[in-house]
């Protein structure tokens, strides 16, 4: 069944456009209210969490206000990361978790996201009995009924701990100079001080939100900024994450940039290494590069690919007993620890293995050679679906012969944004650009 609200990551888009509208979030609380209070004899509550946008302030109270009208009592965590909700929805023994976030997207977007009572992100099953409940609407619950709410002051604090108790004990972070770009977002405050807690020398960048700043020329998706910002002060590694924290992009010394698909790859062999990777595999989706895959197979291990959202990556893992996985832009999964994406914890694996080796970040961040891979995105407008014409599949079709067993190709719809994110791998450059113009030329030719 298509799905109407929901995408590859809850619901997302435009603040004060439909579907994201103050209207539609108290529908939303209301339809997911009534989704989780099954038992109407037991108190139930939910956790809700948010960035550092301007429109969280808006959704955080129509939200509430549709849970509390179905009965559903509210805990508010103020701005914490995406994990950081996963975490606390299963600690605080809450029915549900909520997290208003648009990631990495732009300031002026805004998302809904939710967690079930396991803490893991719901499966498209329950988000379409949610969207059949958003539409026919459902019946508040009598006055005496109503929910409460109130705000949760230490779950960021919570979920620092948490964070730490990660990094291998006995390990300290003396003598190791660490830029952090928190992307004027959800961690602002959070990451810096766990980094320094551990003992790191810690240089903070974006940390001074102001509700329209977030991931603006910082953070995991622009990292020029803490590129340059290692460089300047001779850092030993820089972290990058996202608006809401829950992916990665590292930054060694010399100033270059690592991919998830890299820190996976580490992580990967050491685990296998010390008998922790469980199923002999790692959990990646199709968008990770070729290279990650051959250096998987060279070692015995496997990768298990998955459509694209961290999402589908978690639930092959909960499917085959897998502990590691991730995606090429930053999510990291280690179920041993969290039930999403962690960008703060999967950089602290990183520094830890920095220290067990005593290796450079630049020893560390290329563990293979990548296929030369080539992604463009085309934008669409509301209503056009240029992947249905028939100039545009045989356009694709073209492509994959001329690619044969040199390469890859993969075209899809973005689930966040209006994009059809056209992606080809060959060792064939010249071959690569003529694949992938050719299919965008007949995308924007639908226009």
């Amino acid at each position: 069944m298509t799905r109407k609200f929901f995408g590859t990551d809850g619901v997302r888009g435009t603040a004060n456009t439909y579907p994201m509208t103050a209207e539609m979030a108290l529908r939303i609380g209301a339809a997911v209210g009534r989704y989780f209070r099954r038992n109407k004899s037991v108190a139930h509550r939910v956790v809700i969490g948010k960035d550092t946008r301007r429109s969280g302030y808006m959704f955080e109270n129509a939200l509430t206000a549709g849970l509390t009208s179905t009965g559903m009592n509210v805990l508010l965590l103020g701005p914490v990361p995406t994990p950081a909700v996963g975490l606390l929805t299963h600690s605080m023994r809450a029915d549900l978790g909520v997290m208003i976030s648009a990631s990495h997207n732009p300031a002026i977007d805004n998302g809904i996201k939710f967690f079930g009572p396991d803490g893991f992100k719901l499966s498209d099953e329950a988000e379409t009995e949610i969207e059949a409940l958003i539409e026919s609407g459902v019946e508040p619950v009598q006055a005496r009924n109503i929910g409460r709410a109130k705000r949760i002051d230490d779950g960021r604090f919570r979920y620092a701990e948490r964070v730490k108790s990660t990094f291998p004990p006995g390990q300290r972070l003396e003598g190791i100079k660490v830029v952090i770009d928190c992307a004027n977002g959800a961690a602002h405050r959070t990451a810096p001080e766990v980094l320094w807690e551990l003992g790191a020398d810690v240089i903070p960048v974006g940390v001074a939100p102001n509700g329209f700043n977030i991931n603006h020329e910082c953070g995991s998706t622009q990292p020029r900024l803490a590129s340059e910002t290692v460089v300047a002060h001779g850092a030993d590694l820089g972290i990058c994450l996202d608006g809401d924290a829950d992916r990665a992009i590292l930054i060694d010394e010399t100033g270059a940039a690592a991919d998830g698909d890299q820190i996976m790859a580490l992580l990967a062999a050491r685990w296998a290494d010390e008998g922790r990777l469980k199923g002999g595999a790692l959990v990646a989706t199709v968008m990770s590069n070729l290279g990650l895959e051959r250096f998987l197979v060279d070692r015995g291990l496997r990768l298990e690919r998955t459509a694209v959202g961290d999402r589908y990556v978690v639930e092959r893992m909960r499917a085959g007993g897998y502990n590691l996985g991730g995606e090429q832009s930053g999510h990291i999964v280690m179920t041993d620890y969290a039930t999403t994406g962690d960008g703060l914890m999967a950089g602290l694996q990183f520094l830890a293995e920095m220290v067990r080796t005593g290796h450079r970040a630049s020893d560390l961040v290329q563990s293979f050679e990548k296929v030369p891979q080539l992604l463009k995105n085309v934008r669409f407008k509301p209503g056009q679906a240029p992947l249905t014409e028939d100039s545009v599949q045989r356009a694709i079709a073209d492509a994959k012969v001329q690619l044969g067993d040199k390469g890859r190709l993969l075209i899809r719809k973005s689930g966040t944004e209006p994009l059809i994110r056209v992606m080809a791998e060959c060792e064939d450059n010249a071959l690569l650009n003529a694949t992938v113009d050719q299919v965008v030329a007949a995308v924007e030719a639908t226009f």
